[in-house]
Protein backbone atom coordinates (compact mmCIF):
# COMPACT_ATOMS: atom_id res chain seq x y z
CA UNK A 1 0.00 0.00 0.00
CA UNK A 2 1.43 3.35 -1.02
CA UNK A 3 1.86 6.36 1.23
CA UNK A 4 -0.95 8.23 -0.57
CA UNK A 5 -3.43 5.40 -0.01
CA UNK A 6 -2.43 5.13 3.64
CA UNK A 7 -2.94 8.88 4.15
CA UNK A 8 -6.32 8.73 2.38
CA UNK A 9 -7.38 5.76 4.54
CA UNK A 10 -6.31 7.53 7.75
CA UNK A 11 -8.14 10.75 6.80
CA UNK A 12 -11.30 8.79 5.89
CA UNK A 13 -11.19 6.94 9.22
CA UNK A 14 -10.73 10.25 11.07
CA UNK A 15 -13.69 11.79 9.20
CA UNK A 16 -15.93 8.82 10.04
CA UNK A 17 -14.85 8.99 13.69
CA UNK A 18 -15.62 12.72 13.76
CA UNK A 19 -19.13 12.11 12.34
CA UNK A 20 -19.79 9.36 14.89
CA UNK A 21 -18.65 11.67 17.68
CA UNK A 22 -20.88 14.47 16.37
CA UNK A 23 -23.90 12.14 16.24
CA UNK A 24 -23.23 10.92 19.78
CA UNK A 25 -22.76 14.46 21.05
CA UNK A 26 -25.94 15.69 19.33
CA UNK A 27 -27.87 12.62 20.53
CA UNK A 28 -29.37 12.24 17.06
CA UNK A 29 -30.20 8.57 17.59
CA UNK A 30 -31.76 8.94 21.03
CA UNK A 31 -34.70 6.64 21.73
CA UNK A 32 -38.09 8.21 22.30
CA UNK A 33 -39.57 7.48 25.71
CA UNK A 34 -43.03 5.96 26.08
CA UNK A 35 -46.11 8.16 26.16
CA UNK A 36 -48.05 8.72 29.33
CA UNK A 37 -51.33 10.60 29.73
CA UNK A 38 -49.69 13.98 30.46
CA UNK A 39 -47.22 13.74 27.58
CA UNK A 40 -49.93 12.60 25.16
CA UNK A 41 -52.15 15.54 26.13
CA UNK A 42 -49.20 17.93 25.74
CA UNK A 43 -48.45 16.58 22.25
CA UNK A 44 -52.13 16.83 21.30
CA UNK A 45 -52.30 20.43 22.55
CA UNK A 46 -49.19 21.27 20.53
CA UNK A 47 -50.38 19.56 17.33
CA UNK A 48 -54.06 20.53 17.56
CA UNK A 49 -54.25 23.91 19.33
CA UNK A 50 -57.72 24.95 20.38
CA UNK A 51 -59.10 21.40 20.29
CA UNK A 52 -60.64 20.08 23.49
CA UNK A 53 -59.86 16.45 24.29
CA UNK A 54 -62.77 14.41 25.67
CA UNK A 55 -60.83 11.20 26.43
CA UNK A 56 -57.39 9.70 25.78
CA UNK A 57 -56.43 6.04 25.38
CA UNK A 58 -52.70 5.36 25.71
CA UNK A 59 -51.21 2.29 24.01
CA UNK A 60 -50.05 -0.26 26.57
CA UNK A 61 -46.50 -0.11 25.16
CA UNK A 62 -46.48 3.70 25.20
CA UNK A 63 -45.89 3.85 21.43
CA UNK A 64 -49.02 5.86 20.68
CA UNK A 65 -52.35 7.20 21.81
CA UNK A 66 -55.83 7.86 20.50
CA UNK A 67 -58.02 10.69 21.74
CA UNK A 68 -61.57 11.76 21.09
CA UNK A 69 -62.23 15.41 20.35
CA UNK A 70 -65.87 15.92 19.48
CA UNK A 71 -66.52 14.07 16.22
CA UNK A 72 -62.83 13.58 15.48
CA UNK A 73 -60.24 11.07 16.62
CA UNK A 74 -56.75 12.43 17.23
CA UNK A 75 -54.10 9.75 16.70
CA UNK A 76 -50.50 9.89 17.92
CA UNK A 77 -48.10 7.16 16.87
CA UNK A 78 -44.36 6.61 17.01
CA UNK A 79 -42.71 7.19 13.65
CA UNK A 80 -38.96 7.36 13.23
CA UNK A 81 -37.36 9.09 16.20
CA UNK A 82 -40.49 10.95 17.26
CA UNK A 83 -44.26 10.95 17.13
CA UNK A 84 -46.68 11.95 14.39
CA UNK A 85 -50.21 13.19 14.97
CA UNK A 86 -53.15 12.87 12.61
CA UNK A 87 -56.88 13.45 12.86
CA UNK A 88 -59.56 11.22 11.39
CA UNK A 89 -63.34 10.99 11.84
CA UNK A 90 -64.31 9.29 15.11
CA UNK A 91 -66.49 6.77 13.23
CA UNK A 92 -63.43 5.67 11.25
CA UNK A 93 -61.45 5.16 14.46
CA UNK A 94 -64.25 3.16 16.08
CA UNK A 95 -64.56 0.89 13.04
CA UNK A 96 -60.79 0.28 12.79
CA UNK A 97 -59.54 -3.29 12.80
CA UNK A 98 -58.83 -4.71 16.28
CA UNK A 99 -57.14 -8.11 16.51
CA UNK A 100 -54.97 -9.71 19.18
CA UNK A 101 -54.87 -6.56 21.29
CA UNK A 102 -53.72 -4.33 18.42
CA UNK A 103 -55.80 -1.55 16.90
CA UNK A 104 -54.85 -0.82 13.29
CA UNK A 105 -55.98 2.66 12.24
CA UNK A 106 -55.84 3.56 8.53
CA UNK A 107 -54.64 7.17 8.33
CA UNK A 108 -54.80 7.41 4.50
CA UNK A 109 -51.58 9.42 4.51
CA UNK A 110 -48.51 8.61 2.42
CA UNK A 111 -46.18 9.95 5.12
CA UNK A 112 -47.82 7.85 7.88
CA UNK A 113 -50.21 5.34 6.28
CA UNK A 114 -51.19 3.31 9.34
CA UNK A 115 -51.06 3.61 13.10
CA UNK A 116 -50.94 0.44 15.18
CA UNK A 117 -51.77 0.80 18.87
CA UNK A 118 -51.67 -1.88 21.57
CA UNK A 119 -54.90 -1.53 23.53
CA UNK A 120 -56.69 -3.93 25.90
CA UNK A 121 -60.04 -3.54 24.07
CA UNK A 122 -61.69 -1.53 21.31
CA UNK A 123 -64.05 0.29 20.81
CA UNK A 124 -64.66 1.79 24.23
CA UNK A 125 -68.14 0.85 25.43
CA UNK A 126 -69.09 4.31 26.74
CA UNK A 127 -67.90 6.37 23.71
CA UNK A 128 -68.61 4.14 20.70
CA UNK A 129 -71.33 6.41 19.30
Amino acid sequence: MGDEALIQFALSAAAVAALIALAAWAKIARPVGPLDDARARALLAEEFPGRSVDAVWIASDGAGALARSGGMALVICRFGDGFVARQIPWAQAVSSSFRDGRLSVDLADIAAPRATLSLPSWPPKNLAA
